[in-house]
């Protein structure tokens, strides 16, 4: 059977998560600095001490989460599920092994389930910030889920 699909618009103004592993929060600070304008621009969220980190450094207003570990991850994976994050920029260490990789997962397989763009380095954060769909507003077609939720339990 084939799913449909439902259209959710991205306004002008995207909802960003901006989240980074210790190892990556200097390379996501100086990806901000150089994108402080843009980022200003939009709505801002962070996980603990990356958006301690931001908010300083950069003198913007970040909606602060939990830390990653403590359920930010969690808290962000949570907002993406009911609409409430566009974009989600993380900047995550592949070579660390950390206690909470369940979570990371589970926010990248939701940015993924709702068709959110995701960037997880500075190349990708690049690209997608140059995208001239990031000022405007964007038919972002996601499954419609109602099927599944619908279905019958044994």
């Amino acid at each position: 059977m084939k799913q449909h699909s439902v259209t959710i618009p991205m306004h002008a103004r995207k909802r960003i998560a901006l989240v980074a592993h210790d190892n990556k929060k200097k390379d996501l600070l100086d990806w901000a600095r150089f994108n402080r304008e843009n980022l200003a621009r939009h709505e801002l969220w962070a996980t603990g001490t990356t958006g301690q980190v931001l908010s300083t450094e950069l003198d913007l207003y970040i909606q602060p989460l939990q830390s990653g570990p403590l359920g930010g991850d969690q808290q962000l994976g949570a907002k993406i599920s009911v609409g409430e994050i566009d974009i989600l920029i993380f900047f995550w260490d592949p070579l660390a092994q950390l206690p909470h990789d369940p979570d990371v997962r589970a926010l990248l397989r939701l940015a993924a389930v709702w068709n959110i763009p995701v960037a997880t380095n500075r190349a990708s954060a690049d690209f997608l910030f140059s995208s001239p769909l990031m000022d405007s507003t964007y038919p972002r077609e996601v499954p419609d889920y109602e099927s599944y939720r619908q279905r019958d339990i044994p």
